[in-house]
């Protein structure tokens, strides 16, 4: 084993690889291990060869160990053969015993008892960790637990609408007619395929669609199954399918219960609630509370679900044209997801799609609002919920619509998606 670690180490370092940016701001230097957790094909590991990238222009292209453990090369290894890791790095590079080095370990969670080889040389070495797992097989809580306050996680989720962007080459003027043009030709194609990398890169529209397909069978079906050891692999796919189908939706567990009942399909209401934890554990999907002063009374109001990306609802939609109020309201939620970890939506007598208690902002979201009676519920909404938590301004995010609403000393910021995304 450890002379496969020694080719693996000098392979990569004579690899050359040109990565696109992301929006991420992950430390070089820090006294904590950094983790990335996300879903599969986010770009974690493209993250991390950005960081190399970084490292090397450095001059510490030497310092440097990188080692994927889905290489097929290290099936079977176990916790036992790490050290051998260490020892071929210093077999190839003894005169780098007492400098600092960065240890890249990708996809760590194919190794069980990881965590003990990660904390001893975190002790031990004068090394700077970054460790990445799939979050269906190693969960964020997993790694804070099991390092120990020793670690900083960082969500990685698919391409922000910037980033897509910048993958496609746009420069975004909005001083330009012609710019403004492409971005919302690419905020089109982004809203309803999502964003990706892979999908992004590839321009083939069957190819796309059988990537996503792919990722879907590997992330869902494959890794949770897997981990999971589930058995009702129908009730399952049919559960998957219908959040897929129906982002940005309120959800009532009862309800949704009782309609698989009818459908002839035998479960209880704890498997139920299960499933949605295991899909949430994994980043696929996720939920939001109504916010309320206690948690008994958000437990009693239905949640709303959203997904990772907009690509799955892409290949999974049956109707004949998309659903583009929710498609809106899924990317709003991703965006704030990235930033924020407490988002709520607010019922009182009308409803507001999101509220951020750190932020102690309102937003409402709605695809068009042509009509009069659209736009007075848009904004009686978010006057009502202005006034209940004493607020002076909130937004409401539109497709085109542009301008700001001062009503009763309220200020409402009427924003296009497009533009509000790249902010």
């Amino acid at each position: 084993m450890k002379e496969l670690f020694k080719r693996l180490i000098k392979d990569f370092m004579e690899r050359d690889f040109n990565v696109l940016k992301r929006d991420y701001d992950i430390p070089l230097h820090t006294k904590k291990i950094i983790s990335l957790i996300g879903v599969r094909r986010s770009g974690k590991t493209y993250i991390l060869f950005e960081l190399i990238n970084k490292l090397r222009k450095k001059g510490l292209k030497e310092n440097i160990i990188y080692i994927n453990f889905e290489d097929d090369r290290l099936i079977g290894i176990s916790y036992k053969n790490l050290d051998e890791l260490i020892e071929a790095y210093f077999e190839l590079f003894p005169e780098k015993r007492d400098e600092k080095l960065y240890i890249f370990l990708d996809e760590i969670q194919e190794v069980q008892y990881w965590e003990k080889f990660v904390r001893r040389i975190y002790d031990t070495l004068n090394s700077q960790i970054y460790i990445t797992g799939s979050s269906s097989k190693l969960l964020s809580k997993e790694i804070a637990s099991s390092l120990r306050g020793r670690t900083i996680s960082y969500d990685i989720f698919p391409l922000s609408f910037r980033e897509f962007l910048f993958f496609n080459k746009i420069k975004p003027d909005l001083y330009s007619t012609k710019s403004i043009s492409f971005i919302k030709k690419a905020f089109n194609e982004y809203l309803i395929k999502g964003g990706f990398p892979e999908v992004v890169l590839e321009k083939n529209e069957d190819i796309q669609i059988r990537t996503l397909r792919d990722y879907v069978d590997l992330i869902v079906y494959r890794d949770i199954i897997e981990r999971y050891k589930i058995k009702n692999l129908s009730l399952l796919k049919l559960l998957i399918k219908y959040i897929f189908s129906n982002p940005a939706t309120l959800i009532s567990f009862n309800k949704l219960y009782n309609d698989f009942r009818s459908m002839g399909y035998k479960l209880s209401k704890d498997t139920l609630f299960e499933y949605f934890e295991y899909l949430n554990d994994a980043y696929v999907a996720f939920t939001t509370s109504v916010f309320k002063s206690s948690v008994k009374e958000e437990m009693r109001n239905p949640k709303k679900i959203f997904i990772v990306d907009n690509g799955f609802n892409y290949i999974f939609n049956t109707s004949f044209s998309p659903d583009f109020s929710k498609l809106y309201e899924n990317l709003v939620f991703l965006y704030l997801r990235r930033n924020f970890r407490e988002i709520y939506y607010l019922k009182h007598k009308k409803e507001v799609d999101f509220y951020l208690p750190e932020e102690r902002l309102l937003i409402n979201v709605s695809y068009d609002i042509s009509d009069r009676k659209t736009f007075d519920r848009e904004i009686s909404s978010l006057k009502e919920g202005m006034k209940y938590f004493g607020l002076k301004e909130s937004i409401l995010i539109t497709s085109e619509r542009e301008e700001i609403i001062k009503t009763e000393n309220l200020i409402i910021h009427i924003k296009p998606l497009w533009k509000w995304l790249m902010q």
